[in-house]
C-alpha cells in the first residue's frame, strides 16, 4: 500500500476538529496527487535531510520527524481548516520546498508542488508588472507634459508615480490585514465586499469595467490611426505619391509635422483639433473616400475584431503578450534615435506663452493627472500578480522597484520628445496626443511602429474584451459564457462605443484621462484609503495624521475627477 493511501486511511478518523461541532469541510478525495496540497490548512510534515534514510522513493524517516509529525496533528484537531485562530502558526509550518507527506509506516514523500514550482523570480515579477503598466498611455505622455508645462509635467509625474505607489501598496496588504478569514485566494474585489458589503463589490467591478472599456475605446482610435496610416504609407508608395507640400512641419530629413497649424498657442485645443480631424480626411480621390481616418476605417475594424471577441476562450491570444514588451522597446529606441537627430529645443517661459514655447508651469495640469492616474494603473490586478513572486517577503521592494521602472520609462519618453520638438519652427502647442501623429506618414521608423503596435493592438483587443466579459457575466450571470446572443450583445455595445469615439471624439489625450479620473477615483483614492482608515480602527491603531493624510488622498482623486470637465 502507498504511503499516500496509508495517510488518508489515517486521517478519515481524524477530520473531525476537537473544537468545531461540525465537519471540517475538507474533502480528501484529491489526496493522492501532491499538486493539491493546501500547506497551511491540511497536514504537512517536515522531514530534516538528515533524518531521511537512503535513496529509495519511500523514505524511512526517523522518531525525532515523527515526533513533530505529531505537533502539527495535534494543531489540526484543535479547530476547523477555515478558522485561523487555532491554526498551526507559520513558524510550526515548514516552507512548501521542505513538506513531506507522512505515512505511519514511516516513510515520507516529497511533495512537488506546481503552485511552488511556478513562481517567478523578483526580476520576472518585476518586468511583469512593468509590461502591464505600459500600455497605450505612453503615447500621451508628452502631450501631458506639453499641457502641464515641463517643469511642472516632471514634478506632477514623480509626485503622481509614489502617490500611486502607495496606494498599490495598501491594495497589496488589504486581504493580510482581515484577521481569522482564509483571504489566501482574494482580490481587491473581495476585500470591498468584505468592508462595505455588496455596495463595495458592484462599484469596484463598475470602476474596474470603465478602466477596461475606456482601455478598449482607446484602443480602437488608436487601430484606426494605425490602419489608416499604415495603408497610406503603402498606397503612397505604391504610387509615387508625394505629400510633402500638404503637410505643415519642418524640412530635411527627419521630417517633423504639425497636423493642427492653427490651434490657438496657450488654448485648450481639444475642441478645434477634434473639428480638423474629422473634417481634415482628403477624399479627393477615391482612395481617399473609401480609406478615411475617421469615416470608413473604423467601420473595417469590425469585420476583423467583432468575431474574435465571440471566442470562448482567449488562451490563443494570450500567446502574443510578449509583443507589449517588444513594442515598448522599439519605441524607446525610436525615440532615442529621433531624439539624436533632432537635437533639444528648449527655452524656460515660467508662466508666460511665446509663440513656439509653452510655460513651465499651466493651469491644464490636472489633464496631466488624469491621465497618469490610468498610466500607473495597475491596482485592480496587483494582487493576482504578485502572487506569482516567488519570495513574498519581496513584495513591497519589487513593486516599488516595478515602478521606478514605470516612472523613468514615462519620463524619459515625455521628455526627449517634448525636449526634441523643433520649436521653431514649429510650436510646442503642435505636440499630438499621440506623439507618432508628429511624424509624417512616409517615415519609414514610424511606419514600423505604426505596424507593429497595429498589430500587437488586434491581439490584446480581444483579451480586455474577454477580461469584460468574465467579469461583468461572471456577476449578473454566474456564467463567463451564458449564451452566444448575450456575449454578442455585449461585444456590439463595446465596439459600437470605439467606433462612435473614433469618428466623432478621436483624441486619446481625454479618453484616457478621463477614463484614468473616473476608475482612479475609486480604486486608486477612495477604496484603498477607506479600506486602510477602517483597518486600523478596528485595531485600535489610527491616528488623526494618517486620517488626515488617507482623507486627503480620497479628496485629490475626487478634485482629479472634476477637474477633468472643466479643461
Amino acid at each position: 500500500m502507498t504511503a499516500e493511501r496509508l495517510e488518508v486511511t489515517d486521517m478519515e478518523d481524524d477530520s473531525r476538529p476537537l473544537l468545531s461541532s461540525g465537519q471540517t469541510g475538507e474533502s480528501y478525495s484529491h489526496r493522492g496527487s501532491t499538486d493539491s496540497l493546501d500547506f497551511k490548512a491540511k497536514r504537512p510534515f517536515h522531514v530534516e535531510p538528515r533524518n531521511i534514510v537512503g535513496e529509495d522513493p519511500q523514505e524511512r524517516v526517523s522518531a525525532e520527524a515523527a515526533i513533530l509529525n505529531s505537533r502539527v496533528h495535534y494543531y489540526s484537531r484543535l479547530t476547523a481548516s477555515s478558522d485561523r485562530l487555532l491554526s498551526p502558526p507559520n513558524h510550526v509550518i515548514p516552507r512548501a520546498e521542505e513538506i513531506y507527506v507522512y505515512s505511519p509506516l514511516g516513510t515520507a514523500f516529497k511533495v512537488t508542488s506546481s503552485d511552488y514550482s511556478s513562481k517567478n523570480p523578483s526580476i520576472i515579477t518585476i518586468f511583469a508588472i512593468w509590461n502591464t503598466m505600459m500600455g497605450t498611455s505612453i503615447l500621451s505622455i508628452p502631450w501631458g507634459i506639453k499641457q502641464a508645462g515641463f517643469t511642472l509635467g516632471i514634478l506632477i509625474l514623480i509626485f503622481l508615480g509614489l502617490l500611486m505607489l502607495y496606494c498599490c501598496y495598501i491594495v497589496l496588504k488589504s486581504p493580510k490585514s482581515i484577521p481569522y478569514i482564509d483571504t489566501a485566494d482574494w482580490e481587491f474585489p473581495d476585500v470591498c465586499h468584505y468592508y462595505f458589503g455588496k455596495f463595495g463589490q458592484w462599484s469596484s467591478l463598475v470602476f474596474s469595467m470603465v478602466s477596461l472599456i475606456g482601455a478598449m475605446v482607446v484602443y480602437w482610435v488608436l487601430m484606426s490611426n494605425f490602419l489608416y496610416n499604415t495603408g497610406q504609407f503603402i498606397y503612397n508608395s505604391a504610387h509615387n505619391v508625394n505629400t510633402t507640400d500638404s503637410e505643415f512641419g519642418t524640412n530635411g530629413s527627419e521630417r517633423v509635422v504639425c497636423p493642427f497649424p492653427n490651434t490657438d498657442p496657450g488654448g485648450n485645443d481639444t475642441v478645434s483639433s477634434l473639428y480638423l480631424s474629422v473634417s481634415g480626411n482628403d477624399t479627393s480621390d477615391v482612395f481617399g473616400h473609401w480609406w478615411s481616418k475617421t469615416n470608413t476605417v473604423p467601420l473595417y475594424l469590425i469585420v476583423l475584431l467583432l468575431p474574435l471577441l465571440c471566442f470562448r476562450s482567449a488562451s490563443f491570444f494570450a500567446r502574443f503578450t510578449f509583443l507589449g514588451t517588444i513594442s515598448v522597446v522599439y519605441l524607446i529606441v525610436l525615440v532615442t534615435i529621433k531624439t539624436s537627430r533632432l537635437g533639444f529645443h528648449l527655452n524656460f517661459h515660467w508662466f508666460d506663452t511665446s509663440e513656439f514655447y509653452v510655460p513651465e508651469f499651466r493651469l491644464l495640469f490636472p489633464q496631466l493627472s488624469g491621465v497618469l492616474t490610468l498610466a500607473f494603473f495597475i491596482h485592480n490586478c496587483v494582487i493576482t500578480l504578485m502572487k506569482s513572486n516567488k519570495h513574498q517577503e519581496n513584495n513591497v521592494r519589487d513593486l516599488s522597484v516595478a515602478y521606478l521602472l514605470v516612472g523613468l520609462t514615462y519620463l524619459y519618453v515625455g521628455v526627449l520628445i517634448f525636449a526634441s520638438f523643433p520649436s521653431p519652427p514649429l510650436s510646442k502647442d503642435c505636440i499630438e496626443a499621440n506623439f507618432l501623429d508628429n511624424y509624417p506618414s512616409s517615415d519609414v521608423m514610424v511606419f514600423v511602429a505604426r505596424s507593429f503596435l497595429l498589430f500587437q493592438m488586434i491581439t490584446v483587443y480581444p483579451l480586455l474584451g474577454y477580461l469584460v466579459r468574465v467579469q461583468m457575466m461572471g456577476q449578473i450571470f454566474g456564467n463567463h459564457y451564458p449564451s452566444f446572443f448575450h456575449v454578442l450583445s455585449l461585444n456590439i455595445l463595446i465596439v459600437g462605443a470605439g467606433v462612435l469615439m473614433a469618428k466623432f471624439y478621436p483624441n486619446i489625450g481625454s479618453i484616457i484621462r478621463f477614463s484614468g479620473a473616473t476608475c482612479g477615483l475609486a480604486l486608486v483614492f477612495v477604496f484603498p484609503a477607506l479600506v486602510h482608515m477602517i483597518s486600523l480602527k478596528r485595531q485600535g491603531a489610527l491616528r488623526w495624521p494618517s486620517a488626515l493624510f488617507h482623507s486627503f488622498l480620497i479628496l485629490l482623486g475626487l478634485a482629479n475627477l472634476v477637474a477633468q470637465f472643466f479643461m
